[in-house]
């Protein structure tokens, strides 16, 4: 069974990039970022994007988009 960390390699060199969403709603990870620190401790590096929108609600939030680089 693949690990959580191996997950997210596949999801992002099939999709090109992962957000906290979609990790939730297509691999069932809650916590993204403790996931990607620990790729990284692990030697992978990653872009990120921090991406500015609106909430439902019309309130400014931001989320972040990893992508690796090999």
């Amino acid at each position: 069974r693949p690990t959580q960390c191996e997950k997210i390699l596949e999801y992002i060199r099939r999709f090109g990039s992962i957000t906290s969403w979609q990790a939730y709603a297509d691999l069932g990870i809650t916590q993204l970022g403790a996931r990607i620190w620990n790729l990284k401790e692990k030697g992978y590096v990653f872009k990120t994007e921090r991406v500015y929108c609106k909430n439902r609600l019309g309130e400014k939030t931001h989320y972040d988009v990893y992508r690796l680089v090999e």
